[in-house]
């Protein structure tokens, strides 16, 4: 239907281009005609009060009870009425249906703005740090009047209203209120509330109509659907001001870092069938417990945000400031993180501002225009995960993603954030071919806004939260991911050493008989081992498309097999470097993970899968016991050789040491299958050396060889030592001594 041909019913004092510009949804400044008004009019003065409300029959103003008839305009649902000045503020509709029904309601339009001067201004600069506080759905009290404020970003957009369960969806009901310049759009709607579904309707400028999630959400719907959801998250009472003010406190660098990597969907799940989720509540206590028992210091979540293909893992998030409701509430989520903290352990969240997904609901082409995303292909697409990539030179979209980082540690009190696919965001070119990119100013493939949004990011919240982690998943050899900003560094405190975990894999590949052949691809990480803050990760990655379970990349038979992990995992933990272990690989899940499917926890009735868990276990408690292992990660004071030239029969020592010296340990390795007995190994001082660890202990599963649970040393030199041991090596196993006084 045309509404320009339809008569005007009543005499307006509107124009009849604002009038069918309001019932035809496409009005730039609702504002200004709906509400009340004063108007000067050639019959009569004062305030005219109009309203637009689709499916009424009639409408009345009351004021103290008495009801003033307003004139019916047009028959979609626009009326007029009138005021005297001084009941201007302190007025309702009540509305009449077809058939009786009534309902009164607070006139929207009659409300002031709520965003201020200072909030367009930060927002346009890219600087209002804690935009997540002024944008999305925030349940308020605003001029003595309950309900909730929305508002959002879209400066492209002709027009954008509110639609959800409290005004049938339609379009019509709620059109915004547009703050010029600055892009931003805003409304207050008396009586909507907690649990209220919702979107935002934006009509382009082409005149197309996009429904689209709130990006500043703070709840989404259950997948399969997609509105938002309005919550508010003031309700939660923390109760872990103790762990908070001891992190402020705490020093990563010379403490045990354990990271237990999880995807909350597929850890564990409940009933026999493996169906359906646990809730975030269930999940605090189950994975608490485990975590406690195993010795982690971390979990480490994949992407808790909000997303819509669960095959994505959670990399491709919709909601930049929800938590998803696979799982429960935003509340629940909060008793999960606050439970694990008041448990001593400290949680760390995966964050992907790298890239988002298509979806027609997200923040694709968010107001008609690519707003978040680059309009150039060769700059906004990620060919390998058809994804979009954020425009970092965007002052409102740094400012967006910025928020967000915030908001996670603040709203949700998170001890870290590890920041996915850094390389990709770091390098213009990454994963494109010649041509399909395009280069910085300068020539050059840095793209320097991400860069410059990386370091912003990591200086924002180091400074406004002391003692959180920021951790780079960065693959390539970009200097200084982990040094200070002072030194030219990008400020991240820690950063994956993929690298290792590449080079590592690799070599355990090979049958134990070739190793010697790839002796450098074991030792060759100790020369770059300091030059950036690492941590060594066994993550998802590597257990996902084809590449097999940990247990199932090791060679040899079954009981081989276990072995090789175990020495694996040793190697891992005696390596200089923070630890990170994705679940399953710690009682030998035997087949690739599966996002869909619950771990293989059956599989600790086997003797073999409970020995290795029990290995990583001890290996975690010594870890965190022994401060030889652990205090000196990133310095050469923490480590020395004793010998890497064995090549020939694939074994390697070391010595790991406090920073003064004051405590040492001695790690030897055996990465063939042949037990070596009186093999010496030198020692800086004489006395009694303590088997501290035998990963061939047949409490682990091993064949039970070793050296009798302590050694005496002669005074032989050896490897440069005044002292040695005589050792027998058992068959692909690590030991670990350590000097009684």
């Amino acid at each position: 239907m045309s509404f320009d041909t339809d008569p005007v019913m009543e005499r307006t004092t509107l124009s009849d281009e604002d009038l069918y510009k309001i019932i035809e949804a496409r009005h730039e400044d609702p504002f200004r005609i709906l509400g009340p008004h004063k108007v000067f009019d050639k019959d009569r003065t004062g305030i005219a009060v109009r309203a637009f409300l689709p499916g009424a029959e009639k409408i009345s103003i009351l004021v103290d009870e008495e009801e003033i008839p307003m004139a019916h305009i047009h028959r979609e649902g626009f009326f007029e009425g009138w005021l005297d000045p001084e009941q201007k503020d302190q007025y309702r509709l009540r509305c009449y249906r077809p058939g009786g029904v009534t309902w009164d309601i607070e006139d929207p339009y009659r409300f002031s703005p709520i965003l201020g001067e200072v909030d367009v201004y930060l927002h346009s600069e890219g600087t209002h740090l804690r935009s997540y506080e002024k944008l999305g759905a925030h349940i308020c009290t605003h001029e003595g009047i309950q309900g909730t404020h929305f508002a959002v970003w879209a400066p492209s957009a002709s027009r954008v209203s509110v639609v959800g369960s409290f005004n049938d969806w339609d379009g019509r009901r709620n059109p915004l209120r547009f703050h010029g310049h600055s892009g931003l759009w805003e409304i207050f709607l008396p009586g909507t509330g907690e649990g209220d579904l919702y979107k935002f309707e934006i009509r382009t400028q082409s005149g197309d109509i996009k429904l689209k999630a709130d990006p500043y959400g703070f709840r989404y719907e259950f997948r399969p659907g997609t509105a938002s959801v309005v919550h508010d998250l003031g309700r939660y009472g923390w109760k872990d001001s103790d762990w908070l003010e001891q992190r402020t406190k705490s020093d990563f660098t010379n403490e045990p870092i354990s990271i237990y990597e999880v995807h909350l969907g597929s850890w564990r799940r409940p009933g026999d069938d493996g169906t359906g989720y646990l809730n975030y509540r269930d999940i605090a206590h189950q994975l608490g417990d485990y975590v406690i028992e195993m010795g982690f210091t971390h979990v480490e979540i994949l992407p808790a945000q909000e997303h819509p293909f669960d095959g994505s893992w959670g990399y491709q998030p919709i909601g930049y400031f929800a938590p998803t409701s696979r799982f429960g509430s935003p509340d629940d989520f909060k008793y999960f993180i606050d439970h694990l903290h008041q448990r001593g352990i400290g949680v760390i969240l995966d964050w992907v501002p790298a890239h988002f997904p298509r979806d027609d609901h997200g923040l694709r082409e968010f107001d008609g225009t690519c707003l978040y995303e680059h309009a150039d292909p060769r700059q906004g697409e990620h060919l390998d995960w058809g994804t979009l990539i954020f425009n970092y030179g965007r002052h409102e979209v740094r400012n967006f993603l910025l928020a967000s980082a915030l908001f996670w540690i603040e709203e949700y009190h998170l001890d870290g954030i590890r920041v996915d696919a850094v390389a990709s965001m770091i390098y213009l070119d990454y994963s494109k071919p010649d041509g399909g990119w395009v280069p910085n100013k300068y020539g050059g493939n840095e793209n320097l806004e991400a860069v410059q949004f990386l370091k912003d990011f990591n200086a924002i919240c180091h400074r406004e939260h002391p003692g959180i982690l920021t951790i780079a998943e960065e693959s390539t050899s970009w200097a200084g991911v982990s040094r200070p900003l002072y030194l030219g560094g990008m400020g991240f405190s820690m950063k994956w050493n993929m690298g290792w975990m590449n080079d590592s894999l690799y070599y355990f590949e090979r049958d134990p008989v070739h190793r010697k052949y790839h002796h450098q691809s074991l030792t060759f990480s100790l020369l770059y081992a300091f030059s950036e803050n690492f941590v060594l990760p066994l993550s998802h990655d590597e257990v996902v498309h084809g590449k097999r379970s940990l247990l199932d990349k090791m060679p040899g038979d079954s009981w081989q097999k276990f072995a090789n992990l175990r020495l694996l995992f040793a190697y891992q933990y005696l390596h200089p470097g923070k630890k990170l272990t994705f679940m399953g690989g710690e009682f030998g899940q035997g087949k690739e993970w599966n996002y869909d499917q619950s771990l293989d926890w059956h599989l600790l009735d086997l003797d073999c899968h409970r020995g290795l868990q029990h290995f990583v276990k001890d290996l975690n408690h010594l870890y965190r016991d022994q401060a030889a292992i652990h205090e000196e990660d990133f310095g050469w004071k923490g480590f020395e050789w004793i010998d890497f030239h064995d090549w020939e029969n694939s074994i390697i020592s070391f010595r790991r040491r406090t920073s003064d010296g004051s405590e040492e340990a001695i790690c030897v390795f055996n990465f063939t299958p042949i037990a070596r007995s009186g093999y010496r190994i030198g020692v800086p001082k004489g006395g009694s050396y303590k088997e501290l660890l035998n990963s061939d202990a047949s409490y682990f599963g091993g064949s039970g060889a070793g050296n009798m649970g302590n050694l005496q040393t002669e005074s032989i030199p050896s490897h440069g030592l005044e002292h040695s041991i005589l050792t027998t090596l058992p068959p692909l196993a690590a030991l670990v001594f350590k000097r009684e006084d």
